[in-house]
């Protein structure tokens, strides 16, 4: 079932650690027409901040390539936020979705599949090794009344 968006925007970068705050900072505006609460905008950069961090860790251990960001705003105040990189893949779908686990050593938590999922109300993750992963997030924000 295809969903339609009302409004959608397109971020495409290299897989540099300072690109993270980049797309962390540039979803948060997008989301703000939403006008979502402080702690719904801070759920989202959370999760954007894992996602595009994986992106760059896992996808890209041992050199640049290309990550994209992609942000729909859906019929019912939905968010829909898509990372998308052609890097090295997942092996194991499930088992990289497990607390604590991890490719990265030992200075990687392996929470951040576990992160994304409590901050946000979906996540789809889709992998292929030598190919790379999408990782596809929704969070509805909730209306606020007016004059309150």
């Amino acid at each position: 079932m295809k969903t339609r968006s009302t409004n959608y925007i397109n971020l495409e970068f290299l897989s540099r650690s300072a690109n993270e705050g980049f797309a962390r900072s540039a979803v948060a505006c997008f989301a703000a027409q939403l006008d979502p609460t402080l702690e719904e905008l801070g759920d989202i950069k959370t999760a954007v901040s894992e996602a595009v961090t994986n992106a760059i860790v896992h996808a890209y251990p041992d050199t640049l390539g290309r990550i994209v960001v992609k942000v729909r705003i859906l019929e019912g105040n939905v968010l829909e936020i898509s990372v998308r990189d052609w890097g090295r893949g997942i092996a194991d779908v499930d088992q990289a979705r497990q607390p604590l686990f991890t490719t990265g050593g030992e200075e990687r938590s392996g929470m951040g599949f576990t992160i994304m999922e409590s901050f946000m109300d979906e996540l789809t993750v889709r992998s292929d090794q030598g190919k790379g992963t999408r990782v596809t997030m929704r969070r509805r924000i909730k209306p606020r009344r007016a004059g309150l």
